[in-house]
Order: structure tokens, then sequence, then C-alpha cells
């Protein structure tokens, strides 16, 4: 997975509905990104022997909305993820603790800009 910017397209798990979508920056280690509700910053590490990732992800709101419920709620969220990944593209499963519920998704990364050293 090199650095840049991809977009990210999530789908939860476990015969729940909802989708969301955005971008996120992963750059030496710190993940950062959002939507039009939600910011997302974290920390992940490759694994290039098998060409695996780990991390984590805190989901905070900066913009509520009186029609949209955000996917992974209205803020504080934490987010333990992992994937696979190629240079340019990864899928990724995770869980959210949102309250006391747990919320399994999946999701797809396209990179869209890389990074320059």
């Amino acid at each position: 997975m090199q650095n840049g910017l991809y977009s990210i397209h999530v789908d939860l798990l476990d015969g729940r509905s909802g989708r969301g979508s955005g971008v996120l920056v992963f750059h030496d280690g710190q993940i950062l990104g959002g939507d039009a509700y939600l910011f997302y910053t974290g920390t992940y590490s490759l694994h290039p022997a098998n060409g695996t990732f780990r991390g984590e992800v805190i989901v905070d709101q900066h913009t509520p909305s009186p029609d949209v419920n955000p996917l992974f709620g209205g803020g504080g969220v934490s987010i333990g993820i992992s994937g696979s990944y190629t240079e340019t593209a990864a899928t990724m499963n995770g869980v959210a603790l949102v309250g006391k519920q747990s919320l399994m998704f999946k999701a797809t990364l396209r990179q869209l800009v890389r990074a320059e050293a």
C-alpha cells in the first residue's frame, strides 16, 4: 500500500443495512480522512510479507445533520481494522464499537492520488 489518498466504500455486515463512503489518507502509519459528517484519525501498520495491514481508527462527527444518521453514530467511536492490500487498493474488515453495539463492516479502498516522498 503506497502513501496516498484513497476512496473508501463501507458496507455493514451481520444483516444490518448501512453504507458509507469517504476519503482516507494513508501516510507512513497514520490515517486521516472524512466524509460529509464525520472525520477519521488513526494509525496502521503494514505487514509486507503477506500483504496485510492492521490498525485502529477513531471516528468523530464534525457536522450534525437532522436528515442523515451517520453510519458509525455521532462520534468518539473506536474501530479496529485489518485487511489486505496491493500497491493501489485494499480491502478491509472492521468492528466499530458504537455504544454497547459492535458493528461489523467490510470496505474497499482505491488509490486516488499517490503521495510523493
